[in-house]
C-alpha cells in the first residue's frame, strides 16, 4: 500500500470535511473510505474518495470545492454525481434526495427517485486516528457492495468488494460480541 498517497487522501478528507462543515454542507464517506473509518484504520489502497451529499447542496458544495482548488471533472450527469480532482486525487460526490415518505433516494440520472437502503446515513461517525468523519452505515455499505452488480449489471463484482464485505462483517460480529 502506498502510505504517502493514503495520508494525502486522509488530509484531503479532513480539508473537505472542514470546508463543508464551515459551509453548512453535510457529507458522508461511502465506499472503501467509509469502511476504513468504521474499522479505524487504512486497510487497503483507495483509487478515490467517495462521498454522499444532498442534491440541494450541490451548487454550494461545488463552489466550496473549487475555492479549495478542486477541479471539476466531467462524468456522470450533474444531478447524479459531482466529480473533482485535486493534486492527482479523485473525489466523487453522489447526490441524494428525499422522497415524499422521507426515504433517502438517488437524486438524478436514470435511477432518480429510487430509494437507497434504509439507514444509509444513520451510522455513528467513523474515525481514523484523530480524524472523525460521517460514514454510511456499515450494514448498508455491505448491502450496496453486494447489490451494485445486480442493480447495475454493467458494474461487475470486484475482489476488493468481497474483501471489504468480509472485513465489515467480521467487525460487526466483533462489536456485537460474537
Amino acid at each position: 500500500m502506498n502510505r504517502s498517497r493514503a495520508q494525502r487522501q486522509l488530509d484531503l478528507i479532513a480539508d473537505v470535511l472542514s470546508a463543508a462543515r464551515a459551509s453548512g454542507v453535510p457529507l458522508w464517506l461511502r465506499g472503501g473510505w467509509a469502511m476504513d473509518f468504521f474499522l479505524g484504520e487504512v486497510t487497503r489502497e483507495h483509487d478515490d474518495i467517495d462521498w454522499f451529499a444532498w442534491a440541494k447542496d450541490a451548487e454550494q458544495l461545488a463552489g466550496t470545492l473549487i475555492r479549495l482548488g478542486h477541479t471539476p471533472v466531467p462524468g456522470p450527469p450533474a444531478g447524479l454525481q459531482l466529480d473533482f480532482l485535486k493534486d492527482g486525487l479523485e473525489s466523487s460526490f453522489t447526490l441524494v434526495d428525499r422522497d415524499g415518505a422521507g426515504r433517502v433516494t438517488v437524486a438524478g440520472g436514470p435511477w432518480a427517485g429510487t430509494p437507497w437502503p434504509d439507514g444509509l446515513l444513520g451510522a455513528e461517525p467513523g474515525r481514523i486516528g484523530a480524524l472523525e468523519a460521517p460514514i454510511v452505515d456499515p450494514r448498508v455499505q455491505i448491502e450496496i457492495k453486494r447489490m451494485m452488480p445486480v442493480w447495475d449489471p454493467a458494474r461487475p463484482r470486484r475482489a476488493k468488494d468481497a474483501e471489504d464485505i468480509a472485513r465489515l462483517e467480521a467487525a460487526l460480529r466483533r462489536r456485537a460480541g460474537g
